[in-house]
């Protein structure tokens, strides 16, 4: 049996934040590979040909890919909070970092009976509700409506206050425009890809 060079890394079982990581091999696939981040684990899509020695380089190759994105904006290529508990401790950071920490909710869970909002909020008694539809989507995205819905224990309406809180998070401008397209598509009966990637050629 051939050894393995002390110098060739093993493909890493966890991101450097500690995300699972998860290799698919693909038939279709001939000549790009694909990295993304689903249910809180980082994906890496490559071809079904791939021998071991391109599957670690590609895998290390499209984890810094996904870990430059991450730096670049807000919320991107980080674990994403499956639980209530994880969702509530995520909603503690972003209201420190975007709000002075004054949004402080009771509670912060995923529901599934939200059909036509992202996420609702109830000043009267702190707590906060994210549909899980919101689940597949751009962390980014995700953050955007926790934020909003933060702002909302603070100021209830929707008027030039709240959208002075909302706006402090960055991406809220691009991510308003993502919901909408997204609630655009899905009126006419179409699936939208919500998934973000990032991709290359071999």
């Amino acid at each position: 049996m051939a050894r393995r060079s002390a110098a060739e890394p093993d493909v890493p079982l966890v991101t450097e934040d500690g995300a699972p990581v998860v290799v698919r091999r693909s038939s279709r696939r001939r000549r790009t590979v694909a990295a993304f981040w689903e249910d809180g684990k980082a994906v890496v899509a490559i071809p079904a040909s791939f021998t071991k020695s391109q599957e670690r380089e590609w895998v290390h190759r499209m984890l810094a890919k996904l870990k430059k994105q991450g730096e670049q904006r807000p919320g991107k290529g980080r674990q994403r909070p499956a639980t209530d508990e994880a969702l509530a401790e995520h909603a503690a950071h972003l209201s420190r970092t975007y709000l002075g920490g004054r949004a402080v909710p009771t509670s912060v869970r995923w529901v599934s009976n939200q059909n036509s909002r992202w996420g609702s909020a109830t000043p009267a008694d702190g707590t906060i509700r994210l549909s899980n539809k919101l689940q597949p989507m751009p962390q980014w995205v995700i953050d955007y409506v926790m934020v909003h819905e933060l702002a909302h224990l603070l100021v209830a309406g929707h008027n030039a206050d709240f959208w002075r809180l909302v706006d402090a998070y960055p991406e809220a401008q691009r991510a308003k425009a993502f919901l909408e397209g997204v609630a655009f598509v899905t009126s006419r009966g179409l699936q939208p890809d919500s998934t973000p990637a990032t991709e290359t050629g071999v």
